[in-house]
């Protein structure tokens, strides 16, 4: 589906000034949709000799039921079809009228030119099932008045304001609470979920024809929206209760002539934060922890190893070391961040330095990376950092000729002949490809490659033993390994979606 920006280039061939102007409306007329109780469709006409109008936007109230059930936007009319639109747009001029719906439903339509920098830019339309018989209450036509206000901004081209509104999830409307207020800045009207958003800060002297400063709430942006003529937004909060009001302008020929104030009691949203943010902090020490303990761990097989004789024991407690202290890194970055995944780029680095630690220091192992790995949960990092590590080991002791050999110690030379990592700069590249749910990796080297008879599946290396275990029962992945120049090993992991649920038993 095209985006608003999208069809007023390719198929209005609109300026980009007036393309920042109406997705500013667009993203601001959610409003204007509530006070209505209509739906809003934005119309361009597009490029071409016939008169023709595309929509660009569309939005349904959440204050009453949608008169357009389908989606709207790319459809694109002509004259016949809606004339009301082409008379608003010729004439420039505000145009009502009647038509015949979708499902042949009779509607009401108001057609509202929207200007920029004078020019009409796009017509808004406002469309909502006719009403037979039916009286409205104060609420609707409060409402349904601001919205006359609004729209004659929109006609104007004061609405929407000339700034960008970063509006949150938490910002509140219409439908959570609403006081209109004269030019004074005092209370001409109060909806019932606003006068109880303002019992809630213990507000119940009368709330009519008094400002908000008079009723206590010094630190309401009013003021700052009377000023400086543009929407002011603030949180107030008294012991528990927090209350947000956004306040909005209502100007005629630039001057203001009265506000909306949308408020919105957002106390329960405060109380589940402070519960997350507890849960977040306690999630965090336990990995801190886990972390600390993991380490204390490593550092008793280090010390141990230190005190054996060189050969197979001793080399056993230091790739153990050397393996929990890998599984320790993704604790070290999951208790920096609140967050249930982690960069697995940030793990790189340690597990590098920790290959290139083992290599000949008269011939170090270069070990470089490419490519991005991505954000993954812990039930997929953990092993895969494991895996990784002990193919990286596995790559610096034994693809280079004058390193240890597989039960012997980093930096002592061997007696089987020279292959290609002898007569040049022992390289390790690591490389990471997402393909679709799929994280491909490949560690490839410039050394002496794999014995002719090799196969991950009968292999007796324990640690390749333990990396096709971690990648065939843990990840749900594969691996391959073949010559090419050196070794190379693929890993392909799932870590889409639908792979984590899997993975959130192990």
């Amino acid at each position: 589906m095209a985006t608003l920006a999208e069809l007023l280039r390719e198929r209005a061939s609109v300026p980009d000034a007036v393309v920042e102007h109406l997705q500013r409306l667009v993203g601001s007329w959610g409003i204007l949709s509530d006070l209505s109780f209509s739906d809003l469709l934005l119309f361009v006409p597009t490029v071409g000799a016939s008169r023709r109008f595309v929509v660009v936007g569309q939005v349904r109230p959440t204050t009453s039921q949608t008169l357009h059930l389908e989606d709207l936007m790319g459809r694109e009319v002509g004259d016949d079809e809606r004339p009301l639109l082409a008379r608003a747009w010729a004439l420039g001029s505000v145009v009502e009228g009647e038509m015949i719906a979708a499902r042949s439903e009779r509607a009401r339509v108001v057609c509202i030119p929207a200007r920029f920098r004078g020019e009409v830019a796009a017509v808004l339309t406002r469309e909502a099932p006719l009403v037979v018989g039916r009286r409205a209450g104060e609420l609707e036509r409060v409402y349904i008045g601001v919205f006359d206000r609004m729209a004659r901004m929109v006609t104007a081209g004061t609405f929407p304001f000339p700034v960008d509104e970063p509006l949150s999830s938490e910002a509140p409307r219409v439908g959570d609470g609403v006081m209109t207020l004269d030019a004074a800045g005092r209370v001409e009207f109060a909806s019932p979920n606003a006068v109880n958003a303002l019992h809630r800060l213990g507000i119940y002297r009368g709330i009519l024809g008094a400002s908000l400063e008079e009723l206590g709430l010094e630190r309401s942006p009013v003021r700052a929206a009377f000023s400086e003529r543009m929407p002011a937004a603030e949180e107030l909060e008294l012991g528990d209760v927090a209350v947000f009001i956004r306040c909005v302008p209502l100007l005629d020929q630039d001057k203001v002539t009265g506000a909306l104030v949308l408020v919105r009691d957002v106390t329960d949203i405060r109380r589940r934060d402070r519960l997350l943010l507890g849960k977040d902090v306690a999630i965090r020490e336990v990995h801190h922890r886990v972390k600390n303990n993991l380490q204390t761990i490593s550092s008793l097989l280090r010390l141990q190893a230190r005190r054996l004789p060189r050969g197979d024991a001793r080399h056993s407690l230091e790739e153990a070391e050397r393996r929990i202290r890998s599984i320790a890194v993704v604790h070290e970055i999951l208790s920096r961040d609140t967050a249930d995944e982690v960069d697995f780029n940030d793990i790189l680095p340690s597990l590098v330095r920790m290959a290139e630690d083992l290599s000949n220091t008269a011939s170090p192992v270069r070990v470089t990376w490419s490519g991005e790995a991505g954000q993954m949960g812990a039930q997929v990092a953990t092993p895969l950092a494991v895996a990784l590590n002990e193919l990286l080991q596995n790559a610096v002791e034994h693809a280079f000729a004058f390193h240890g050999e597989a039960t012997g110690e980093p930096g002592t030379a061997v007696s089987h002949p020279a292959g290609p990592g002898a007569d040049h700069q022992p390289l390790v590249h690591i490389s990471f490809t997402r393909r679709g749910d799929e994280l491909v990796i490949e560690i490839r080297d410039n050394g002496d490659g794999l014995p002719e008879d090799f196969s991950i599946a009968t292999t007796s290396s324990l640690g390749l033993l333990i990396v096709r275990g971690l990648v065939n029962s843990q990840l749900g992945g594969r691996i391959e390994m073949y010559n090419d120049g050196g070794a190379v090993v693929v890993l392909v992991i799932p870590v889409g979606p639908s792979d984590r649920s899997d993975l959130a038993r192990i």
